[in-house]
């Protein structure tokens, strides 16, 4: 990575995308109308504690249509900023790749076949990766780059099994490995300000995904949504959630400990104003990132060094 050439004080997606792909891609958030084993009483049928009823999906467009459909529908959406481009379909609502391989050829096909679509990104659990369906991404990643986006949160057993993550760690090690032997690249879910993780909790889950040497990370600060588990834990036992300045802080503590080499997907979250309880500071998203670039410049940092491009942003 030339970090002379970034636009962003850290390696940040847009830039990845302008290095690969030579423009910006813009993601389209699609519902392939699946399940979860956490919801449909496989492991569990409550979700995790933090999941909506939409599964993640609320920016998805309508599972009763076709993906192609969902594409064009997707596209209208952002046409005014991105009339001329490429995209990401995004398959993000629920677990998508828990269904047979026939539907998952089918609905993965489609997308990919549209002639907008530079890439695939799917958002699943590590414990629904059968070996078919391994196959299967290892064909499609030989016609379109696909990526695939593993929900960790957290490695330590405490914590997830309080959020009914529903798996063990070396359930995520496995899907890893596998995914990585055929060349897919793995974009890892964190969740920052979980109850009772301490900020070395934290970075001792970065300093690991950082080792393991994934591709992505999408760091999420912790929502507090409505109809949710961890909204009625929240009026229960009242916890604090972290203020803008706290959370920055914790951000740029995590950018230190990631390697240069992993692409930042994501510093903060896109929660639904319908549905936050707290924070409600993060519906300001540009306002977030914005505090954090200047915070970043003030400090001269990116992953511990002072680098010069700092200087120019």
């Amino acid at each position: 990575m030339n970090t002379k050439n970034l636009h962003s004080p850290y390696y940040a997606l847009s830039d990845y995308l302008k290095e690969t792909f030579g423009e910006k891609l813009y993601k389209l958030s699609l519902n392939a109308g699946l399940s979860c084993p956490n919801r449909d009483g496989t492991l569990d049928t409550r979700g995790c504690i933090f999941c909506s009823e939409g599964g993640s999906g609320e920016f998805a467009s309508s599972p009763f249509l076709s993906i192609t459909k969902q594409i064009e529908q997707a596209k209208l959406l952002i046409e005014k900023k991105y009339p001329k481009g490429h995209y990401i379909a995004y398959f993000q609502a629920y677990t998508n790749t828990y269904a047979p391989v026939s539907y998952l050829e089918k609905i993965f096909t489609e997308a990919i076949s549209h002639p907008d679509i530079k890439v695939l990104s799917i958002a699943t659990r590590p414990d629904c990766l059968s070996s078919e369906i391994l196959d299967l991404l290892e064909k499609l990643n030989k016609q379109k780059p696909i990526w695939i986006e593993l929900g960790l949160q957290t490695i330590h057993s405490k914590t997830a099994a309080f959020i009914r993550r529903g798996y063990d760690l070396p359930v995520f090690e496995t899907a890893f490995i596998h995914l990585r032997a055929i060349q897919i690249p793995v974009i890892v879910h964190v969740i920052l300000g979980l109850p009772k993780e301490t900020l070395d909790d934290m970075l001792q889950t970065i300093d690991y995904l950082s080792n393991l040497n994934i591709q992505g990370i999408k760091l999420q600060l912790l929502h507090i949504l409505k109809n949710t588990d961890l909204a009625n834990y929240y009026k229960e036992n009242f916890f604090s959630v972290f203020t803008l300045e706290e959370y920055i802080d914790v951000v740029i503590s995590c950018l230190e400990h990631l390697s240069p080499e992993i692409v930042i997907h994501r510093l903060t979250g896109d929660g639904s104003k319908d549905l936050l309880i707290a924070p409600t500071w993060s519906l300001q998203k540009r306002h977030v990132l914005n505090r954090l670039h200047q915070e970043m410049k003030v400090r001269k940092t990116y992953q511990g060094r002072m680098i010069p491009c700092l200087q120019n942003h």
